[in-house]
């Protein structure tokens, strides 16, 4: 039973406070005791800079730490007398000494303060059951987003508190970044549509804003999409220039009259192509260690630009933050492009 972590979960001290309150700073700690129940117990305290708190309770006539208030073996009036008496000490300190935090990670908090501001969207608390879990919402009302706040163990971690975001996105990109630290198949959520990511900084912020923007995107009404091509496995500028139409992997649910910008891959970095599906779900077979390909869509080029045209810093400053898969884009950056 670990009454301390318990009692603070989600607070923070505040130094100020903890020094009005009796604490006194020794090496890196601070340092509280107080004498209970008829000076037969003292509880010792000590809270670190960064908000852990650790604490013994001390029976004073023995000198020995009373250890039978953390264990669920010892029970009965007396050890629940003076679990209850500790534990209103530990209430009161953060009651007066320490500040709530509303997500259980710093990362958490820098998550929904971008998507305020980025966006707009508020938490929505939908749950009783789930006060810490927070949907959030596109315009149109579907869901983009949501924060969770669950036991690791559900998710192949060890057996401990972690909040993670679901995020939606093509299951192309899914596939590849389970394979990377801080992700995981979707909790509560489809697999092949949705990514659980853990919010304890193991994922940079970058990565999650942009896997929040595509998210975001994804589910708006978009029949537009910017698809990348690597010219290392595929020389996409020779084929347009022997061809007005190509063939083309398709590994999202791209349809016949969706728009579908080309953006290629360095050495040039920038989107080269505007072009329109004519032929989709194309049965294909193909597979080596670079590329997996079950379907084809035939693309029509529409127009061509020069390489300094729409280049990765200017898609950047649109809010697209990186190019992983076939993604759709919303009206408002589609109308910047054409």
């Amino acid at each position: 039973m670990e009454i301390e972590k318990e009692v603070f979960r989600r607070h923070h001290p505040s130094v100020n406070k903890l020094k009005a309150y009796g604490f006194v700073l020794s090496e890196d700690r601070y340092l509280y005791t107080e004498d209970f129940l008829d000076d037969a117990f003292r509880a010792e305290i000590s809270v670190s800079s960064d908000g852990e708190v650790k604490g013994r309770v001390i029976e004073k006539e023995l000198d020995e730490e009373y250890v039978n208030i953390y264990s669920d073996s010892y029970y009965g009036d007396f050890v629940g007398k003076v679990r209850e008496a500790y534990i209103e000490i530990l209430e009161k300190i953060r009651d007066r000494c320490f500040e709530k935090d509303p997500y259980l990670h710093r990362q958490t908090a820098r998550i929904v303060s971008y998507m305020k501001k980025e966006y707009g969207t508020r938490p929505e608390h939908l749950w009783e059951k789930y006060p810490d879990y927070a949907v959030f919402r596109n315009p149109n009302g579907k869901w983009y987003g949501i924060i969770m706040s669950i036991d690791g163990a559900k998710i192949g971690l060890e057996k401990r508190e972690t909040e993670i975001i679901n995020v939606k996105s093509d299951p192309n990109t899914i596939a590849s970044l389970l394979n990377e630290k801080g992700f995981h198949e979707a909790y509560h959520m489809n697999k092949e549509n949705w990514i659980s990511i853990e919010l304890n900084d193991s994922v940079d912020d970058e990565v999650l804003f942009s896997l929040i923007d595509y998210s975001y995107h994804m589910i708006e009404e978009s029949d537009v999409w910017i698809v990348p091509a690597n010219p290392k496995f595929y020389d996409v500028i020779s084929a347009f220039e022997k061809e007005e139409s190509i063939l083309w992997k398709q590994s999202s649910d791209i349809h016949v009259g969706d728009i579908v910008y080309l953006y290629v891959a360095a050495p040039y970095s920038a989107i080269l192509y505007q072009c329109m599906a004519e032929e989709t779900d194309i049965p294909y077979s193909y597979q080596d260690r670079n590329l997996s390909i079950s379907r084809l869509m035939r693309i029509r080029r529409l127009k061509t630009y020069p390489q300094d045209r729409f280049p990765f810093s200017y898609l950047n400053s649109l809010g697209i933050k990186a190019i992983r898969g076939p993604r759709r884009i919303s009206k408002r950056i589609y109308e910047k492009l054409n």
